[in-house]
């Protein structure tokens, strides 16, 4: 596997999140560059699984001298002559569009995987953490990319207990995770960070409250992760192996299939 940052920072100021005062603004690499750093990855030291890394790789080429954006740079990336699968991270909702979708749907070695943090279904928190989207938008966004890629591999971020986050606030996440029904969740519970608008805000809930809500949380995703992850059964998937699988018997192998999922293997 092979890592590969093509910008740094973050121009968000999303209130929860210190990386845009340590990291500073974005700032995009040129696209020959990153080209370059790939074709080494792949040729030189034979990665066969390579993501491009970014705060938020949909804003990719903003302040550049070229005239480029993600979708143009993953279209590069993908003409690259070898065998390889391309993944990417993080990517920013408000940013997200369909030139995006068309392009993982149209390059044959782009992972059919997005990850699309969320972090949480309700329009008031939303806006509270300074996301620059609705959870509307969202939904768009979802059908939008499941319309171009219908094997799409889906997972998120959710943030439990933002403060002010009320009851009916936390049941419009749990309404938006049941209706798009994420392959996986990486669930989180709010952190206050020193410096961030979010430090300063009320925050009434207790202890019990916020724990109770994430475990709710928790359960339905996990259900659903069940049913989804039982469609595989019966089917021969393409996986890369990766090493010996931790807390299994000598001779099985862990791998990861083009949407990032475990495998577990004899091998």
């Amino acid at each position: 596997r092979g890592w590969l940052p093509i910008m740094y920072g973050c121009d968000n100021f999303c209130s929860y999140c210190i990386v845009p005062y340590l990291r500073g603004r974005e700032r995009s690499r040129r696209s020959e560059e990153i080209l370059r750093s790939a074709e080494k990855l792949v040729r030189v030291e034979g990665c066969r699984d390579i993501t491009l890394l970014g705060q938020n790789v949909n804003s990719y080429g903003k302040g550049l001298d070229e005239n480029i954006d993600f979708p143009q740079l993953l279209r590069r990336v993908n003409g690259i002559d070898s065998e390889f699968l391309i993944r990417f991270m993080t990517s920013h909702p408000k940013d997200a569009n369909e030139r995006l979708f068309e392009a993982m749907a149209e390059c044959g070695k782009v992972a059919r995987h997005l990850h699309l943090p969320f972090q949480s279904g309700s329009d008031r928190i939303l806006k509270l953490m300074n996301r620059g989207y609705t959870a509307a938008h969202y939904r768009e966004l979802i059908e939008q990319a499941r319309r171009y890629m219908p094997d799409l591999v889906l997972t998120s971020d959710v943030i439990v207990g933002f403060p002010g986050e009320t009851e009916a606030d936390f049941a419009d996440t749990l309404r938006l995770v049941q209706d798009l029904r994420f392959d996986a969740l990486f669930t989180f519970l709010f952190s206050p960070r020193r410096g961030t608008r979010a430090f300063r805000m009320e925050d009434t809930l207790t202890k019990e409250e916020k724990d109770r809500r994430f475990q709710t949380l928790v359960e339905i995703q996990n259900r659903i992760s069940r049913e989804i992850h039982g469609a595989y059964i019966g089917k021969t998937l393409r996986v890369l192996v990766d090493g010996r699988a931790e807390n299994k018997p000598e001779g099985f192998l862990s791998a990861r299939n083009a949407g990032g999922r475990l495998v577990v293997l004899p091998g």
